[in-house]
């Protein structure tokens, strides 16, 4: 064994076991909130209240933790990967218990407490985005502003969005917050010129920029205002202070490749950011090796989204390589661009980086099997308590599906699947319910739409999710399940008639190829072919 393998193999077993502080705490949080989320279960033996939600599942994380490391201690393998899965297995069980068991205490003052909170948090927030979309006149700006300027008042935060200034109401505005600046953390400005002219709304994001230089924000929003470069530049003043920023989103804004360069030569430094959001923008290959600097100079980033970016295999590559410095990554959003293969292999590699990730979006990629399994591959030995997995949309078919449900089995935390989209037929279908069957306690939605799946793989996807706690969502439209297969899997969902999702795309008579005709002469076929498949074993790469 080379000394770069034994190297990655060091690094994968150090991540895996024992789960890190954040990661233990992290799971007292998700299940303290299924604790207090209602659903069909709760419905029948009552929500928890916060107090005792939190109690009960810092005693079930202790118990599982010691459960599993004494596994470990026992029968140690390498990456602690068994570890995880007892540690996992054990939480749900224990989870379902208390679920079943219902609330101990009821108290008043938890509700109390909640609200006086909210009350708190509202009372620092400056917000007139409420109502219709419209123009704000300067007459308007005077009467709606005028909180902002009681001398004392207490608004670290301002929301101006959905309201559109023109140069009238930006001059009425522009005192207001210069007087402000110095205790504003908070500001939303996104959608707020629509429908202005561009010379207009570049001379209003000026005073804006001007009036707010030098404030310390820590949050940031410039969303859906088609910026471009002009509009980033227009904004320099105020991007140029930002040393603080923990939170920046620019989404839907016409972020080109000089408009990505831009943003990243303003804004002095990342270091605190732990959200950055370009959703639906024209960044490309170039913008994306822009953004991907600023990534690099992101070491705290916890949430990162890139979706619908026009960004191919170059800035898939880049992103994928700057992304390797982010261990703090919680959520990675890279669905719909161009990536291909090679850019999603690339990704694989840095996703051993992510020990606390829990939401990863990767459909719409072009991944196909190749590219699935390389990330499949490297999920399943990082990343133990991912909770979103999506692919859907990736041509991954029943061969990329081995894999696949090998990482999935080893996700015990999951809560949404989707791979809808794909072509796993039967063969993949099946087993990805073998993957999902056992353990998976907090699985509540699964979406295979859209996969040529027929009677087999619809019974045994039906099969191994409806007796799971506050299941939701099951997702089988669009496939060529006959109306046998559609009676029999609505007959499994009768007790819960809202869990199963439309059929009405479903096609019985969907294509075949040559030799599926040839074999769908024989009546039996599909239940040889699940028969068939319940013993095949999911592949686990050593």
């Amino acid at each position: 064994m080379d000394s770069a393998t034994q190297t990655l193999q060091h690094r994968i077993s150090v991540k895996l076991w024992p789960p890190g502080q954040s990661t233990r705490l992290m799971l007292v949080e998700r299940m303290t909130k299924n604790f207090i989320t209602p659903s069909f279960i709760s419905r029948k033996y009552g929500l928890l209240s916060k107090e005792e939600a939190e109690e009960d599942a810092k005693k079930i994380e202790e118990v599982a933790f010691a459960a599993a490391n004494q596994h470990y201690e026992k029968q140690p393998d390498g990456d602690g990967s068994s570890a995880v899965q007892v540690y996992a297995k054990e939480s749900s069980r224990l989870m379902l218990e208390v679920l079943k068991r219902g609330p101990r205490i009821q108290e008043d003052e938890e509700v109390a407490t909640t609200a006086d909170k909210g009350a708190a948090t509202l009372a620092n927030m400056f917000d007139i985005s409420g109502g219709r979309r419209a123009f704000i006149s300067g007459e308007e700006a005077e009467e709606v502003l005028k909180p902002l300027k009681v001398p004392g008042n207490l608004y670290t935060r301002i929301c101006f969005s959905n309201r559109s200034f023109g140069l009238e109401a930006a001059h009425v505005t522009e005192p207001i917050l210069l007087s402000i600046k110095d205790q504003l953390t908070e500001v939303d400005l996104s959608d707020f010129v629509a429908g202005r002219s561009e010379s207009e709304a570049l001379e209003v994001m000026n005073i804006f920029s001007s009036a707010l230089e030098g404030c310390n924000l820590r949050y940031l929003n410039l969303s859906n205002n088609a910026l471009g470069e002009k509009g980033v530049k227009a904004f320099g003043k105020l991007l140029k202070t930002q040393n603080n920023l923990e939170e920046l989103y620019l989404i839907n804004d016409g972020i080109s490749e000089e408009a990505a360069r831009a943003v990243c030569e303003l804004i002095p430094s990342t270091e605190k950011l732990k959200v950055l959001h370009f959703h639906n923008n024209m960044t490309g290959d170039e913008g994306a090796v822009a953004i991907a600097e600023m990534v690099k100079r992101s070491p705290v980033l916890e949430d990162f989204r890139c979706s619908s970016t026009r960004v191919g295999l170059e800035g898939g590559v880049a992103l994928a390589k700057a992304l390797g410095s982010c261990k703090h990554l919680r959520k990675l959003d890279l669905r719909d661009n161009m990536f291909g293969v090679e850019a999603g292999i690339a990704l694989s590699r840095s996703l051993f980086a992510f020990a606390d990730l829990t939401e990863a979006y990767l459909s719409y990629l072009n991944l196909e099997d190749e590219g699935a399994e390389a990330l499949a591959n490297a999920l399943k030995e990082c990343a133990p308590s991912l909770e979103v997995l999506d692919m859907a949309g990736n041509d991954i078919t029943a061969k990329g599906a081995s894999s696949l449900a090998a990482c999935i089995s080893a996700k015990q935390f999951l809560t949404k699947l989707n791979l809808s989209e794909n072509e796993l037929k039967d063969e993949g279908a099946i087993l990805i319910a073998k993957a999902i069957e056992v353990g998976h306690g907090q699985l509540n939605e699964v979406d295979l739409s859209i996969n040529a799946i027929r009677i087999a793989g619809a019974r045994l996807l039906a099969q191994a999710v409806v007796d799971k706690p506050g299941f939701k969502s099951l997702n089988i439209n669009g496939n060529y399940i006959s109306d046998e297969g559609i009676d029999e899997v609505k007959d499994i969902f009768k007790g819960l008639p809202n869990v199963l999702g439309n059929l009405d795309e479903n096609d019985p008579d969907g294509e075949l190829d040559e030799d599926a005709k040839e074999e769908d002469e024989d009546t039996d076929n599909e239940d040889e072919l699940e028969s068939k498949l319940k013993g095949l074993e999911i592949k686990h790469e050593e």
